[in-house]
């Protein structure tokens, strides 16, 4: 049988989750979320269980960021840098920005029982995880490096920054660095050999279900529960609101047509922004009063939202008619796509030919 041929699956565990958008991640993230709820002490076994089930999310991570930098060449990085900022800009900057100057008015206390603190925190970071199962589906090498805003926005970097225009708290430029050497280094691999990016290039699917059954450990289904009807709700709004400014920036500023239903899949709450109520409270105790509710609200905010931003992107898509749509009509990198399908066709039409030679 000849590598990469297609084996038919006794059980399709990875189609089936194929078939549900960002659900190579969503539902080991479920799944996760359920065995660190209901079986916490099959996390703490130990060795390789424990390394591999509940410790492995940020090492993965790691690994998938290196691996993604890799897919960015030196003709693809233009349009990457620009994808990269429409994402940080109206996933995160416009949203924090407008939650901050809420504040102003409202105090810390914010509306309707949702904390300044926990609306920040579901606003102005995104799941790069999620964003990666999709955009690997549904994008292109423009959209899979736009990870890089994830890397960036992933964690408490953007709420103690906005936070600390009022002199709450300041930037820990250190581990900002940290979070984008590995796509750094990939790129330059990648750029070195590209033997090596072919190689790397199947990472995604391995590492995804792992990493994101990791971090659903750290979700506990009680919380959700805590955080009840007004951190879904909260959730399911700031999954709207963002994934509409995303789709915008894709629509207007990329001018990415058809296929601007991507940038909706942005609109997301990271795995890692349940820890972030904590780190604010402990870096200013003016928040230690708000930090279980926002916690647990957070973490309803995490789960809606990977539910709502991967099914309505994919909806916009469909019905815009992107999912089938052509990369080589959008702009940016369009061209040289167009010219490498359009050599693969020719020689595959003379590989048939040379077949069918022979077989006479």
């Amino acid at each position: 049988m000849e590598a990469g041929s297609h084996v038919k699956s006794r059980v399709p565990l990875f189609d089936g989750m194929n078939k549900i958008p960002g659900g190579l991640m969503l539902i080991p993230l479920i799944l996760g979320s359920i065995v660190g709820t209901f079986f916490p002490a099959f996390l703490d076994l130990g060795n390789f269980t424990t390394a591999l089930f509940k410790d492995s999310a940020l090492p993965l991570i790691g690994l998938l960021i290196f691996a993604t930098g890799m897919q960015i060449t030196l003709k693809t990085s233009g349009p990457v840098l620009a994808t990269t900022g429409t994402i940080l800009l109206m996933k995160s900057i416009i949203p924090a920005a407008l939650v901050v100057l809420l504040g102003q008015f409202v105090g810390l206390d914010g509306v309707l029982g949702v904390s300044i603190l926990a609306l920040i925190v579901m606003m102005d970071n995104s799941n790069g995880g999620l964003w990666l199962a999709f955009t690997g589906r549904y994008g292109d090498a423009r959209d899979r490096g736009a990870y890089m805003a994830s890397a960036i926005n992933d964690g408490p970097f953007f709420t103690m920054l906005f936070l600390g225009v009022a002199g709450l708290a300041d930037i820990p430029f250190t581990l900002l660095l940290a979070a984008v050497i590995p796509l750094l280094a990939g790129v330059l691999v990648g750029n070195l050999d590209a033997r090596w990016t072919e190689i790397m290039r199947p990472v995604p699917n391995m590492v995804i279900p792992f990493f994101a059954f990791a971090l659903g450990t750290g979700i506990n289904l009680g919380n959700v529960v805590t955080g009840g009807l007004s951190g879904l709700v909260v959730g399911a709004i700031a999954t709207l609101f963002t994934g509409t400014l995303a789709y915008f920036g894709y629509r207007f500023i990329l001018r990415r047509g058809r296929k601007s239903g991507i940038g909706i899949a942005a609109a997301t709450t990271a795995g890692n922004a349940i820890a972030t109520p904590a780190i604010i409270a402990a870096a200013d105790p003016t928040f230690a009063p708000y930090m279980e509710v926002a916690t647990a609200q957070v973490a309803s905010a995490v789960l809606v939202s990977a539910v709502l931003a991967p099914l309505l992107a994919a909806w916009v898509l469909k019905r815009e008619g992107g999912i089938d749509a052509p990369e080589a009509e959008n702009a940016g990198i369009g061209s040289d796509n167009a010219d490498a399908v359009t050599s693969s066709s020719d020689s595959a039409d003379a590989s048939a030919r040379k077949r069918s030679t022979d077989g006479v």
